[in-house]
């Protein structure tokens, strides 16, 4: 491992070890976004290994979000995330299978606009995790 992998190792960590609630989301979004726009450069480059280990990983982010899912407080808004999540895997899946970097595109598209939302609720979901603690 050269110096930069350990540093942003290091770094990860501790991001997440200092992260709250809803910071944690925001990683696992950025993440899986990540994992994705790497997956197109090895689809891009030709190296299909690399592809998909990387889409791998995006699925299983994607997991993790699903993961966080609250339905007994989320109600139907969590109910339409999971299918929505398990949507992107099945695409994700099917990109891998076929090359098809539009089908990345498509669930790259999907991941930004549930994190847009995500980000647009930082500050009530910090002040309302505050008062709780």
């Amino acid at each position: 491992m050269n110096g930069l992998q350990a540093y942003q190792r290091v770094n990860t960590q501790t991001s997440i070890t200092d992260a709250d609630p809803h910071r944690l989301i925001q990683l696992l979004y950025n993440g899986a976004l990540e994992r994705i726009n790497m997956a197109k450069a090895r689809m891009q480059a030709k190296d299909y290994e690399g592809k998909g280990n990387l889409i791998s990983k995006a699925i299983e982010i994607i997991g993790g979000l699903r993961g966080f899912l609250d339905f007994e407080k989320g109600g139907e808004l969590a109910a339409r995330l999971e299918g929505l999540y398990d949507y992107m895997e099945r695409t994700l899946l099917e990109a891998s299978a076929k090359n098809d970097m539009t089908k990345l595109d498509e669930v790259a598209d999907l991941l930004r606009s549930i994190k847009d939302g995500w980000d647009g609720i930082r500050e009530e979901a910090v002040s309302k995790s505050a008062q709780v603690g």
